[in-house]
C-alpha cells in the first residue's frame, strides 16, 4: 500500500454524506440538489450526433496525443476565444480526459522529488480538492493561500519569502471554484513576476471560463501574450464538462509550454489515459460550436438574475465574476449547521464551505460559507431560494 494515501482527507461529498447521516429530509418535499457542480442543461446535439456517427471507431486504439484534427480544433478555439493566442497544435496542445484527470496527472509528471529540499506546491484556499491529492501523492508539501473577502483572490505575496525557493508549482483556479472570482491582468502580472524570480510552473485551471456574465475572463496564456511573455512555465487546463454540459464525455485539453507538454505526453503514454476516437470526434464538434455555449450562459444568467435578489433579502451573497456557484455567507457562521438545517427542513442540499477549505494560521477560509451550485432547473433554483429566505426569516 502506498503510504502517501494515508495523507488524503475524505472527499467533500463523502464528508457531506457523513454529516447528513441520520438526518431525514421532509418526505413531502422533493430534494433540490445544489451541492454538486454537475451541469443539468441538455448536452448539445452537435456532441451526441458526432458521437453516434463515429461509434464504429470504438474498434480503434486511440493515440495518446490525440487526433491531429482535434488538436487543431483546440488550437483554433484558443485563438478565437483569447483574441489571437497562438498555440502550435503539434507541440503546445494535448487532449486530456477532462481537467480533473489532467490536473492530477500533470503534477505527477512535473514535480521533482530529487531536490535536497522537499518540493512545495501552492494552492488557493478554499480549493478544488484534486490539487491537494495531486500534491501529496507526488511527494510534495502543499501550502494554502486564503481567498478572503472582498475579492476572494489568493494573495500570493503573503507567502513567507523563505518558502519560495521550494515552490515548484502554483495552482491557479480562475474562474475560481468555489468563490467565483476571476484573475485580472494585474493579478497575472504579479504572479508572473514571482515566477520570474523563483522559477515555478503555473498550472491554470480554467474549466469555468465559459460561464460568465459580462466580459469573458482573461486566461493564463492570454495574459502572458498581452504582457509580451512566452508560454514558458505556463500550462492551462480546460474542459467540455461545464462549457458544453458534457461531464460524462470526459474531454478537455491542456495548452502551453511545449517542453512541459512533451514531458507530460511521455508520462501519459505510460499512464494509459488516451481519449477514445468517438469522443475525440464529438470533442471536435463541441469546440467548433459556440451557439450552445451562448445558450448555456443565457440559462445560467437567468438563474442568477432571479435567485440572487431573492437571497439578498436575508443573506450576504456576492454575484460571482464567473462560474455557476454562489458563495453565500452564513448568518451565524456555522456553515455545517446551516447545510444540515436546509436538508432537514427544506430538502435543499448545499455544500459547507469548510469541506472545501483547510485550516491555516487564519482559520479555515471556507468556514462560514456554503457553496450553492445553480445547476438545477430554474424553477427548482428559485423555489430553493424562496425556501431558504422563508426558513431563516422565521428563525
Amino acid at each position: 500500500m502506498n503510504t502517501l494515501l494515508q495523507q488524503l482527507q475524505p472527499y467533500p461529498f463523502a464528508r457531506l454524506r457523513e454529516a447528513m447521516h441520520g438526518i431525514d429530509a421532509p418526505a413531502d418535499i422533493a430534494p433540490i440538489p445544489l451541492h454538486i457542480g454537475e451541469p443539468k442543461h441538455p448536452t448539445p446535439k452537435v456532441i451526441t450526433q458526432a458521437l453516434a456517427e463515429h461509434l464504429e471507431k470504438l474498434a480503434l486504439y486511440p493515440a495518446t496525443a490525440g487526433l491531429p484534427e482535434l488538436r487543431q480544433a483546440c488550437a483554433d478555439w484558443l485563438a478565437r476565444r483569447y483574441n489571437g493566442v497562438h498555440a502550435d497544435a503539434d507541440t503546445e496542445i494535448l487532449p486530456v480526459l477532462g481537467s480533473r484527470e489532467a490536473l492530477f496527472a500533470f503534477v505527477q509528471a512535473v514535480i521533482d522529488t530529487s531536490d535536497k529540499h522537499k518540493p512545495l506546491i501552492l494552492s488557493p484556499n478554499p480549493f478544488y480538492q484534486i490539487y491537494e491529492g495531486a500534491a501529496l501523492l507526488a511527494g510534495a508539501d502543499i501550502e494554502f493561500v486564503n481567498c478572503l473577502p472582498p475579492r476572494f483572490m489568493p494573495d500570493w505575496q503573503s507567502i513567507d519569502e523563505a518558502l519560495w525557493p521550494r515552490v515548484q508549482l502554483v495552482f491557479v483556479c480562475s474562474p475560481n471554484n468555489p468563490c467565483g472570482s476571476v484573475m485580472q491582468l494585474a493579478d497575472w502580472q504579479t504572479l508572473f513576476e514571482l515566477q520570474d524570480r523563483y522559477g515555478f510552473v503555473i498550472a491554470s485551471d480554467e474549466c469555468y471560463s465559459e460561464i460568465y456574465f459580462d466580459q469573458p475572463p482573461i486566461g493564463c496564456l492570454q495574459a502572458a501574450a498581452q504582457l509580451g511573455r512566452s508560454k514558458q512555465g505556463l500550462v492551462m487546463f480546460t474542459s467540455l464538462s461545464k462549457r458544453s454540459n458534457a461531464p460524462g464525455l470526459r474531454s478537455g485539453f491542456v495548452a502551453g509550454d511545449a517542453q512541459l507538454l512533451s514531458h507530460f505526453l511521455h508520462y501519459r503514454t505510460y499512464h494509459g489515459s488516451a481519449m477514445s476516437v468517438p469522443v475525440q470526434y464529438a470533442s471536435i464538434a463541441a469546440w467548433q460550436d459556440e451557439t450552445h455555449v451562448a445558450e448555456n450562459r443565457r440559462l445560467y444568467r437567468e438563474k442568477f438574475d432571479q435567485v440572487v435578489p431573492i437571497l439578498r433579502q436575508c443573506f450576504e451573497v456576492n454575484w460571482p465574476d464567473a462560474s455557476f456557484y454562489l458563495w453565500l455567507k452564513v448568518p451565524d457562521g456555522d456553515d455545517l449547521a446551516f447545510a444540515q438545517k436546509l436538508w432537514r427542513e427544506a430538502s435543499i442540499q448545499v455544500l459547507p464551505g469548510r469541506f472545501l477549505g483547510r485550516d491555516s494560521a487564519d482559520g479555515n477560509a471556507g468556514e462560514g460559507y456554503v457553496r450553492i451550485a445553480l445547476v438545477a432547473p430554474l424553477a427548482q433554483c428559485v423555489a430553493a431560494a424562496h425556501s431558504m429566505v422563508k426558513l431563516f426569516q422565521a428563525a
